[in-house]
């Protein structure tokens, strides 16, 4: 087995982006969700409710996050942090009174007519600590704006399998916002895993992913569906919680630092 694909969402919840190598800290990987849209209020916005944000690309330079959508001119905001940001109490689920970086007027315009939704985006600093969902007191693994844990693993089996289901109407992996595909091992063949190591990182299996609506929404159109998500509650209900359907499955990094390379080895522990 062998990773065959490895994406971040530089915006939490805005178009993916596709890379052959990512370092890891201590948050997930280096990029991947260090920014995030957020309503006047600061509860994080997503797809689910604003499909118009897969319009949206974001992509990483040395220094800067450029955002791109089709009828507005490139916009562009430091991804340092900045010790002058004011900062905002943001909520993502039921992470709330969280300490984020306001990135400033002119992005949350720019974002605003992208979405058609009043909004700010905000940025991880300093003073932005987040456990993963479930941790215990004094746990030392943490996570960006990603919704509960740093990691999301799928594998090109179970997306075939589900494809064959589908038939003519086929989606791609795109839909399910993976951060790691896995190719060589059997179509769900990753819900058995509890310990993984991919190239030199090892990571634990924190469970299931649970899917949304944002998997029947075209990530190049924004259009929105029933598919996969119908097909998959026939089949991928969890037995514990029949009201989640499930695909992929959630990951907490051991080793806080590292780098991850497309064609790495993939070994279940």
């Amino acid at each position: 087995m062998h990773l065959s694909a490895l994406h971040l969402h530089p915006v939490k919840s805005l178009r993916a982006l596709s890379v052959q190598s990512a370092l890891v800290d201590r948050d997930g990987i280096v990029g991947d969700r260090r920014f995030m849209v957020v309503d006047p209020s600061g509860v994080f916005m997503t797809q689910r409710t604003h499909p118009r944000m897969a319009l949206i690309g974001a992509f990483l330079e040395a220094d800067r996050l450029v955002l791109r959508c089709s009828g507005l001119a490139e916009l562009w905001v430091h991804r340092a942090p900045d010790a002058a940001a004011p900062l905002m109490r943001v909520r993502i689920w039921g992470s709330d009174g969280l300490q984020a970086e306001d990135c400033g007027k002119a992005p949350s315009e720019w974002l605003a007519a992208a979405i058609g939704a009043p909004c700010r985006l905000v940025r991880i600093g300093p003073a932005f600590r987040r456990a993963v969902k479930g941790a215990l007191p004094g746990s030392v693994d943490t996570v960006a704006f990603a919704d509960g844990y740093p990691f999301l693993l799928t594998s090109e089996a179970s997306l075939g399998d589900l494809n064959l289901r589908l038939g003519p109407g086929a989606v791609p992996m795109s839909r399910f916002r993976p951060n790691l595909v896995v190719c060589g091992c059997g179509p769900y063949e990753e819900d058995a895993w509890k310990r993984l190591r991919i190239g030199r990182v090892t990571f634990r299996v924190a469970g299931p992913c649970s899917r949304c609506v944002i998997t029947a929404t075209d990530q190049e159109t924004g259009a929105r569906g029933a598919e996969p998500l119908r097909t998959l509650a026939g089949y991928r209900r969890d037995p514990a919680e029949p009201s989640n359907v499930n695909f992929g499955q959630n990951l907490v990094h051991e080793v806080k630092s590292g780098v991850l390379r497309v064609g790495d080895p993939v070994e279940p522990l």
